[in-house]
């Protein structure tokens, strides 16, 4: 599939902005930052495979950004970021999770029309992912 493992990427932008407090549930089981992290996964997928679609990387960036002002809005500390970005398992999940994502989308593993199909789909929908694309 990807060149690279793209939910590294995204997860390592979402390190280092939270505050201080102790939140009650698990950073993964927050579906404001969880589903964020899956959204640019989907989108940096897209780019990767379809030569016709570019990631807006500058955009992705503020995305990243934010999900962790939201981290902090939801009492998370540094560390506690930094565990959840730095857990394997918990990477390969939510690229498990994006993968199954875009095929219920369409995309087909190593057909990079099915991307491009998708990718146009998603940004024509002003979706979350097509608002990342371009």
């Amino acid at each position: 599939m990807a060149k690279t493992p793209f939910i590294i990427a995204a997860a390592a932008v979402v390190c280092g902005l939270a505050g201080n407090l102790s939140a009650q549930t698990a950073l993964r089981d927050q579906p404001d930052v969880r589903d964020g992290i899956i959204y640019v996964g989907m989108a940096y997928e897209i780019s990767e495979q379809c030569n016709d679609i570019r990631a807006r990387t500058f955009r992705g960036i503020n995305f990243l950004q934010s999900l962790k002002r939201r981290a902090a809005e939801l009492g998370y500390s540094d560390a506690e970021i930094d565990a959840y970005v730095g857990d394997r398992a918990e990477k390969r999940r939510l690229e498990d999770i994006a993968r199954a994502q875009l095929a219920l989308l369409g995309v087909v593993a190593d057909d990079p029309e099915t991307y491009c199909a998708v990718g146009r789909a998603q940004i024509a929908a002003n979706t979350r992912v097509g608002w990342l694309l371009r």
